[in-house]
């Protein structure tokens, strides 16, 4: 469990600068991986994410549930009503999401809600990724929209050494029993 009342441990890494003539989708996951780091230095989970469409930047979130106090403030959630004000429609038709981890059930239903185009996740998540790890909502038969998946590889290694050292510095700084 994350302690909002806890300080956050220091984050060791660095945000990433890509170059802006490349965008493609390590340009992209860069962006969603900065955002990540932003999660981690306000104590939050460290997941990010980017909503892009036609080359352009529409949205940026990451976690903010203890925070806000809102389990579904999640960087998903929040990136998808971000775009969807932006563009003045909830329908995120040509948009690509960026994530550092594998949308869980809620975030993977709102995406196939938003008919989001494209999902691109950095790291699979076997215990609650509903992409193509704990399942695949994206499979179901009967559903009105399917989207198209890159799944792990963009960024993978980078976007989970970070979540892996969140929680081990997580670990460490709250002693077992404390939560």
């Amino acid at each position: 469990m994350v302690s909002p009342a806890s300080t956050p441990p220091a984050c060791p890494f660095e945000k990433r600068f890509p170059s802006q003539l490349v965008r493609d989708d390590t340009f992209f996951m860069s962006l969603a991986y900065n955002q990540a780091i932003d999660a981690w230095r306000q104590n939050e989970v460290p997941i990010g994410a980017v909503i892009a469409v036609g080359g352009e930047i529409i949205a940026a979130a990451h976690n903010t549930v203890e925070s806000a106090q809102d389990p579904t403030a999640h960087a998903e959630m929040l990136a998808i009503t971000q775009a969807a004000s932006k563009l003045g429609n909830w329908r995120l038709e040509g948009a690509t999401l960026y994530v550092t981890k594998e949308p869980c059930p809620m975030c993977s239903g709102a995406l196939l809600m938003s008919r989001v185009q494209r999902v691109c996740y950095a790291v699979p998540d076997p215990k609650m990724g509903c992409l193509g790890g704990a399942t695949n909502l994206n499979e179901l038969p009967r559903v009105n929209h399917h989207v198209e998946l890159t799944a792990g590889g963009v960024l993978e290694v980078e976007c989970r050494e970070l979540l892996q050292a969140f929680f081990k510095a997580k670990r460490v700084a709250e002693p077992a029993g404390e939560s």
